[in-house]
């Protein structure tokens, strides 16, 4: 009987001739001590940049990248912040980074979320492996509740940027999954569906013993090229 993953997999070699050059473009991601290890400043830094890319081209974020880290110190999560009203008007009018307020003050919210989770449980990187991956849209709906504008693809992409395994629900994974029923529409936002996503990667995971980020991988290459 051909399997969910099998399925995918034996489109994706269609795509790419073989397994040697799928396996070329799978993700890697971070163990758990790893992870544990990354200092919360760059875990703030990566949340910033999701941020700023989300609706901007992503290589004007990626040329400014060193006015950033001037502009906000860093990204020591205490010192972000502490900054005052008006300091982070003046951050928010600085040329050496994208001029944007509300992202700005995201920037200061998602401080703040890390300084509550580091209370908690020692650090982000802690917080973020103790995290199991068959419930990875748990963890999409903590951070879009308690983070700043981290819900979608914005709070997927840090995950993933930050080593932490996880899908993502690009479009091509989205068509992917749409092709087998597992969804009915291109955009995944409503809770069911998002179940039901696990649910299929839970099974793809405990059939393959691959990542959740392999497994992302996987089904966008079954769709074509990259």
């Amino acid at each position: 009987m051909t399997t969910l993953y099998n399925t995918f997999l034996e489109r994706a070699l269609a795509q790419h001739g073989s397994l040697a050059a799928i396996e070329d473009q799978l993700p890697r991601v971070l163990s758990e001590k790893e992870l544990g290890a990354i200092p919360d400043k760059q875990f703030l830094a990566e949340m910033a940049a999701c941020v700023f890319r989300a609706g901007f081209v992503w290589r004007v974020i990626s040329l400014k990248w060193p006015g950033f880290e001037e502009v906000f110190n860093g990204f020591l999560p205490i010192w972000v912040a502490s900054r005052s009203p008006e300091e982070i008007e003046a951050m928010a009018s600085d040329k050496r980074i994208v001029r944007n307020l509300t992202k700005v003050k995201s920037v200061q919210d998602n401080a703040l979320f890390i300084l509550d989770i580091q209370r908690e449980h020692g650090s982000f990187g802690k917080f973020l492996a103790s995290w199991p991956s068959d419930d990875i849209t748990g963890l999409w709906a903590y951070m879009k509740k308690h983070g700043s504008r981290l819900g979608g693809n914005s709070g997927q992409y840090f995950l993933r940027f930050s080593g932490k395994d996880t899908f993502i629900l690009s479009r091509d994974v989205c068509t992917a999954l749409l092709s087998v029923g597992i969804i009915d529409k291109t955009q995944v936002t409503a809770q069911r569906d998002l179940k039901k996503v696990q649910i299929a990667f839970n099974e793809m995971q405990q059939e393959s013993g691959r990542t959740l980020a392999e497994l992302s991988m996987i089904l966008a290459l079954s769709i074509g090229p990259r």
